[in-house]
């Protein structure tokens, strides 16, 4: 039987491998890796590196390129999108473990911090399943998320005493507000920078973006125009300069803590 390492690699520091994560690498044959386009070489430059430092010197490099994905989609028509994407990225991962990945060896996917929080890869590797014709075992190896990167980077915790913390995306919070009832909650996925709507509300904001990496970028304090207004030049300019951006914050109550 073919088996598969999910493995969770962190939000982009080498370091934060586990080292579960490390005697995955170690027994990984091939690694299956996406070609998000010139913009993002860097992304795949960084898990380079990481095989680099601990994987078998014997062991092989399959590159794909992934699908493109329409991320301007509206909020009626996300989730067909968002499917559609899904389906063709199966059709890739279907190919690649039928034709790369021989019986009885271990194949990966690197996942950027931790594979239960946003990503899509456990979802495709069920589907892929449950369309027959793949006999293969799978072992998900958790990852620091980007989540606990920017807790840590902003030395405070993600919740207060006996209160509950959210998470959710840009695209939810712009449709729908803060959750009700909640004091604290971490946002990702924000292309729409929704956090601007929010200000003169008595929130303070933990604002990161390339969580991990050299180029990092720290933003935080009371969530009024001007800080908004730093956080969106940053975010632009980082942008501008590297042709992507991930970023990631919590919004916490002032009154609250």
């Amino acid at each position: 039987m073919k088996r598969i390492y999910v493995i969770g690699i962190g939000a982009g520091d080498p370091e934060q491998l586990t080292l579960q994560a490390v005697g995955a690498l170690g027994r990984t044959d091939v690694f299956f890796l996406l070609d998000k386009g010139e913009e993002k070489a860097d992304l795949v430059g960084l898990r380079e590196l990481i095989l680099d430092r601990h994987a078998r010197r014997d062991h092989r490099v399959v590159v794909a390129r992934d699908p493109e994905r329409d991320r301007t989609a509206p909020s009626a028509s996300y989730a067909p999108a968002v499917d559609d994407w899904r389906r063709r990225r199966a059709d890739v991962y279907q190919r690649l473990i039928a034709d790369e990945l021989p019986d009885g060896a271990h194949g990966a996917f690197l996942v950027w911090g931790d594979p239960a929080l946003y990503d899509s890869t456990l979802g495709i590797l069920d589907e892929v399943r449950a369309r027959g014709g793949q006999d293969f075992d799978w072992t998900v190896v958790p990852g620091i998320s980007s989540v606990s990167t920017l807790a840590a980077k902003h030395r405070v915790g993600l919740n207060q005493v006996g209160r509950p913390v959210r998470i959710t995306t840009g695209r939810r919070l712009a449709d729908e507000g803060l959750p009700e009832g909640a004091d604290d909650v971490v946002v990702m996925l924000d292309a729409q920078q929704a956090f601007g709507r929010f200000t003169g509300r008595d929130l303070h904001i933990y604002w990161g973006a390339y969580l991990g990496t050299p180029d990092e970028i720290l933003l935080s304090g009371p969530l009024d125009e001007a800080l908004a207004d730093r956080i969106r030049a940053a975010r632009a300019d980082a942008r501008t300069r590297k042709g992507w951006i991930m970023d990631t914050y919590l919004l916490r109550r002032t009154d609250a803590r």
